[in-house]
């Protein structure tokens, strides 16, 4: 026996707090949806315009993940690892120091992300934004040199502990100041707002 069709209605009203064949939205739903939209737009089109200082954070970041990286790896195969920064080409490289002398040519480590397999980092690809370095000084040279205990040294093959040493790195109304203390290779940054240009 067949229920009437007219209680079927009263309990799937009754369920759902509603009658079930009203589906569509309501005028004051909405102008809640447009509202809530708009105010989501407001906070994200800003945003969007930060994301030159983000790449530039990014190159910076890179730096510290890097000399962390030469620093541990110095430690892990107790052989020294040197950073080699080329202010001119706005790029540096991580390289073995298994000798006297820095050879970048040769001692280049190994990095499988990049294309031709060596461990260099060029903030003139986009990925960086319009970052530059202004400066790398470690000992009077642009080289940072780490022994095989990870504290930063005043040459390749010398005992001399490091003085440590800053790189500078600006962009995006920004200058970023990378610091190596002596002795522990310990790393701090500080932002300063770049002078306005001529």
């Amino acid at each position: 026996m067949s229920m009437p069709r007219l209680s079927v209605e009263r309990r799937v009203r009754h369920r759902h707090g509603r009658d079930a064949r009203a589906t569509a939205f309501t005028l004051i739903e909405m102008l809640i949806t447009v509202v809530i939209m708009g105010i989501a737009g407001a906070l994200v089109i800003p945003a969007m315009g930060e994301t030159g200082i983000l790449k530039v954070q990014a190159a910076v970041r890179s730096i510290v993940a890097d000399i962390t990286f030469a620093q541990s790896d110095a430690v892990a195969f107790q052989e020294r690892r040197a950073i080699m920064f080329d202010v001119d080409a706005n790029s540096y490289r991580v390289i073995q120091v298994p000798g006297s002398t820095l050879e970048p040519d040769t001692n280049t480590l190994f990095d499988p992300t990049k294309s031709d397999g060596r461990f260099i980092v060029n903030f003139n690809q986009g990925q960086f934004g319009d970052a530059r370095i202004l400066s790398a000084s470690f000992d009077g040279e642009p080289n940072l040199i780490y022994d095989a205990l990870g504290g930063p040294v005043a040459d390749p093959s010398g005992a001399a502990v490091g003085a440590g040493g800053t790189i500078v790195v600006q962009g995006s109304g920004s200058i970023f100041t990378i610091t190596v203390e002596p002795f522990t290779g310990r790393v701090t940054i500080t932002r300063a707002d770049a002078p306005p240009g001529p």
